[in-house]
């Protein structure tokens, strides 16, 4: 650690010396996700966001930067630091069928997902790539197809994969017809992760490339099955979401929760990996004034960066869902004030 020296000499000539260690850290990024992944570049203008999260499911035929968004590529270029949240999950219809296509000159076929998730009683269960399907290899040409995009991209991201794997799995999964348990989902997600990582890691790279595991953070239990030592040994960062939305929440309890489940449970390489905060929000209905409640963010990161365990690096906002901001004008606001403040700055 380096340490600073400081001697004094007074008039007698009598002198003291004091040392102190000192470390140095790099400002926390302030981040945004506008809904619907929309073009957010007039919400950052004039904030001091250097972050952003993007989501796509590597059914798209356009993962790199997405279908019609030449902006993405404008931001990245400019220097914000992109969180590219790729999902097993398909966007498409139910019944999203096999895909055929060629990638530099390489044929494949993808059967069509055969897993469903979010299995939460009385909705439509959303499709996703199977677990299983993966580790066959049934899905590289998915990956073949987002890495060729990717490496015309011009920049390095942060690819995260999957959204929230306990949101994925609270209700179970099924693939083929089989049922699995949420822990059974759990060490599934693992290998599959696993293999996803191994795909990319054995080709060349974008430089600055990073990887994560995504995770809502709101389960204890699943999130020690999602994060063993053998896969954080390969991942670049922790990840979780952080949401107000009772009255009862402050910042500071919202953003502890999850650092605390990683202290008191985690290996030492998962300690030692900084943390993105993909989504981050507060929601209307039960806390109305929600700049006042974003005015507490600054201190609750500069507080829990000053403890024990992970570093929080980056938190994007996420304006939609929970987070949406009404109004718009006032939550933004609050989050152009409270990026221009430490730990931000």
């Amino acid at each position: 650690m380096p340490r600073v020296t400081v001697q004094v000499r007074d008039a007698a000539g009598n002198t003291a010396t004091a040392a102190a260690d000192y470390s140095l850290s790099q400002p926390v990024l302030g981040g945004y996700y506008l809904s619907g992944g929309a073009d957010p570049t007039a919400d950052m203008t004039g904030g001091n966001f250097r972050s952003l999260t993007q989501y796509r499911s590597f059914a798209d035929g356009y993962i790199f930067p997405g279908y019609n968004r030449p902006w993405l590529v404008n931001l990245g270029k400019a220097g914000v630091q992109m969180n590219m949240v790729l999902e097993l999950k398909s966007y498409g219809a139910p019944n999203y069928g096999p895909q055929s296509f060629t990638v530099d000159g390489v044929s494949y076929t993808v059967p069509a997902p055969s897993m469903t998730i979010q299995q939460r009683p009385g909705t439509t269960w959303p499709r996703a790539y199977g677990y299983g399907q993966v580790i066959k290899g049934q899905c590289d040409g998915l990956f073949a197809r987002a890495l060729s995009q990717y490496r015309a991209l011009g920049f390095g991201v942060n690819i995260q994969l999957a959204s929230e794997l306990d949101t994925d799995h609270e209700f179970g999964t099924t693939e083929d017809g089989k049922a699995y348990t949420w822990a059974e989902s759990d060490a599934r997600a693992v290998q599959a992760m696993n293999y996803i990582l191994t795909w990319f890691k054995a080709r060349t790279l974008p430089t600055g490339t990073t990887f994560s595991v995504g995770l809502g953070g709101f389960d204890r239990e699943c999130f020690q099955r999602t994060h063993p030592e053998s896969l954080m040994s390969r991942l670049d960062y922790l990840q979780w979401n952080v949401y107000g939305t009772n009255a009862s929440h402050t910042a500071l309890a919202r953003f502890r929760r999850t650092k605390d489940w990683a202290v008191a449970d985690l290996g030492p390489v998962a300690l030692s990996r900084p943390v993105i905060i993909a989504e981050w929000g507060v929601r209307v209905a039960e806390i109305p004034n929600q700049a006042a409640w974003i005015a507490t963010v600054p201190p609750a990161i500069a507080q829990l960066n000053a403890e024990h365990g992970p570093r929080i690096v980056r938190t994007n906002y996420f304006n939609s869902g929970w987070g949406t901001l009404v109004p718009k004008a006032a939550g933004l606001t609050a989050l152009r004030e409270a990026y221009a403040k430490r730990p931000y700055v």
